[in-house]
């Protein structure tokens, strides 16, 4: 058995978890969760993309409880909670790892970064934990705008052999500081760091050779960029935004 170099190569329900699983009961009642089964995982970046509650997130977020990480956020020496949330999905996950152990890592969540923020500010008032800002680029997360402190814990942060694992992260970004942090993905990428990120935007999931998993009704398929709705949409509105404005706001008013 050739055991892999990547940190994380493969996500399996166990066998027995979706038969003793309640299948209206969340989080078994996404159909990308319930018919899992085993997902690899690319060694640099895999993607995970679909609709709103498609289960994108809820797997990801599994995946990081299973790796150690704080629920809500961060490193995975952070620890806290505002609120109990999450799915038991991970405890239903078999994470199959490497033999290398990355040298650092996070999981970043956009919707739950303010508390990882406040937490931070909490650390550094305390004299014996005083300095954590320190690696955030000296400067409080709440200081700064959303997208700034977004690029601030990418560019400060995140370091080489890291494991990153991050949910929606254009949430704060604009298209140019997109650009920035795919170029920021590459650098770590090439210092052996490997991604696993759930997100919207066309623009961080056209990165070269990626993986990118669509979650669905019909489960979690391998599709190519292109075949992306998030690419054909954005496409087809940027080629003629007159065109399709037009159909949008007609169906619009014969709704009324």
């Amino acid at each position: 058995m050739i055991i892999s170099s990547q940190f994380v190569s493969r996500i399996d329900l166990k066998p027995d978890a979706g038969a003793n699983a309640n299948v209206s009961q969340y989080p078994f009642n996404l159909p990308a969760i319930r018919s899992l089964g085993t997902l690899e995982l690319h060694p640099k970046v895999t993607y995970f993309v679909g609709e709103n509650g498609s289960g994108k997130s809820t797997l990801l977020e599994a995946l990081a409880v299973s790796m150690g990480y704080n629920a809500e956020g961060g490193s995975r020496d952070l620890r806290f909670q505002t609120r109990d949330t999450h799915s038991g999905l991970h405890d239903r996950l078999r994470v199959s790892k490497g033999f290398r152990r990355p040298r650092t890592g996070y999981f970043l969540r956009a919707e739950s970064f303010y508390n990882v923020a406040s937490s931070l500010d909490q650390i550094e008032e305390d004299p014996l934990t005083a300095g954590v800002l320190a690696s955030y680029g000296g400067r409080s997360l709440h200081a700064q705008s959303h997208g700034e402190s977004f690029l601030s814990l990418v560019m400060n942060r995140f370091g080489p052999e890291g494991l990153y694992l991050l949910d929606e992260p254009e949430a704060a970004l604009s298209p140019q500081r997109q650009l920035v942090m795919l170029a920021r993905l590459h650098q770590l990428v090439r210092q052996q760091s490997q991604f696993v990120i759930a997100t919207h935007s066309p623009i961080l999931m056209a990165y070269p050779d990626a993986w990118i998993y669509q979650f669905g009704a019909d489960g979690i398929q391998r599709i190519d960029y292109e075949d992306t709705e998030h690419y054909r949409i954005t496409r087809d509105f940027l080629a003629n935004p007159q065109r399709m404005l037009n159909v949008l706001l007609e169906e619009t008013d014969e709704d009324e």
